[in-house]
């Protein structure tokens, strides 16, 4: 009974020293882990510093008049005479599918709705008859 105690206990102990290594491995992992994601928060805030101080050099004032300056002297400003009202726009021309147009000339169109379920699959005529000259023995 005695020696029976002695094996549990150094089970026990030996249990206990391989639970207390995996937290301690874990605990470092996670503090690795922590450091990593404190370091790469800092570089994109950093970035970000950046970034902002880039878009008030970009917009500032007296650069955006200068771009304004180079590049819209031929813009003038809008008129009133140059709004009108949508009815008085010309009426939009009808599409015109020409590949289908052409499809259709030719007998290779699709159907427009979606086949039925355990219907035969539609194919073009070409395809058919590929099909059929793979089948012959």
């Amino acid at each position: 009974m005695l020696r029976l105690l002695n094996i549990l206990a150094v089970l026990v102990l030996v249990g206990s020293a391989v639970y207390a290594y995996s937290i301690k491995y874990q605990t470092s992992f996670r503090a690795e882990q922590i450091t990593k994601t404190k370091i790469e928060i800092r570089q994109e805030r950093d970035a970000i510093a950046v970034l902002r101080a880039e878009w008030a050099y970009m917009t500032r004032p007296e650069r955006i008049q200068q771009l304004a300056d180079a590049y819209l002297t031929g813009m003038k400003q809008i008129e009133a005479t140059q709004i009108v009202a949508a009815q008085s726009l010309p009426e939009r021309s009808p599409r015109v599918d020409s590949i289908g147009n052409k499809l259709d000339a030719l007998g290779l169109s699709m159907p427009a709705t979606p086949p039925v379920p355990g219907s035969a699959p539609t194919t073009t005529p070409k395809a058919q008859g590929q099909s059929q000259e793979r089948h012959k023995p």
